[in-house]
């Protein structure tokens, strides 16, 4: 299958420079390209990507509030936005994750781990850089903005003890493989858990799911070390 890509950043040669590069790809494509985020929400709604690649910081629209558009577009659902950008601080990180991106790259990556990042996204997992560590998502869950509404915790009603289990050790920022050691299953079993939490809470992938988690009150993150 076919990662289709659409690529939204206001310079033309780095279009160009990643065109060439995901085209590159037997398993990849570009799709379109869109030189704002405007421009990206109409290219997104007419080619109905994989994965939108998008810049943050972007004339007009940003890409900010392209990416919440987009994730708020139920006609949009199997998109996916991976942030691309030179600014990878926490608040764009923490703003991009509550827009609903599924993973976040700072723009000095090499060409291996794009296309490594493409492919984990496409796949349904999050993906932050290593400057967007696992502490990070914590930090800014246990601030979340003005005005956000936390999921009522409710909505874990249809989760079995396991899928809640799993989906804690997720929020926590563990790998599939680390919940297995700690629970004694298979990576599969951890991932067939994953999705069927995904699938009952609606969540589009796991980035998501780690921000239900926290909403509900389901995992607490504990105050930052001085």
């Amino acid at each position: 299958m076919t990662i289709r890509v659409l690529l939204a950043d206001d310079q033309a040669l780095l279009r160009a420079t990643f065109r060439i590069l995901i085209d590159s790809c037997a398993d990849m494509e570009v799709v379109a390209e869109a030189s704002d985020g405007a421009e990206a929400v109409e290219l997104t709604r007419a080619h109905h990507p994989d994965i939108v690649l998008m810049d943050i910081r972007m004339p007009g629209t940003d890409g900010l509030t392209a990416t919440a558009t987009l994730c708020a577009d139920p006609d949009l659902s199997a998109t996916r936005v991976l942030i691309l950008t030179t600014f990878e601080t926490e608040d764009y990180v923490a703003q991009a994750l509550r827009a609903g991106a599924s993973g976040f790259l700072g723009k000095d990556v090499t060409a291996d781990t794009l296309l490594a990042g493409l492919r984990t996204v496409a796949s349904g997992e999050a993906l932050l850089s290593p400057v967007a560590t696992r502490s990070l998502i914590t930090r800014f869950l246990m601030a979340p903005a003005p005005d956000a509404h936390l999921a009522p915790p409710e909505r874990l009603a249809d989760l079995t003890v396991r899928e809640r289990e799993v989906m804690a050790l997720a929020a926590e920022g563990r790998s599939n493989t680390e919940i297995a050691e700690d629970l004694t299953l298979s990576p599969l079993t951890v991932r067939t858990h994953i999705h069927r939490a995904m699938t009952k809470l609606n969540a589009r992938d796991r980035a998501q799911l780690v921000v239900i988690a926290y909403q509900t009150g389901l995992v607490r993150a504990a105050p930052p070390t001085a």
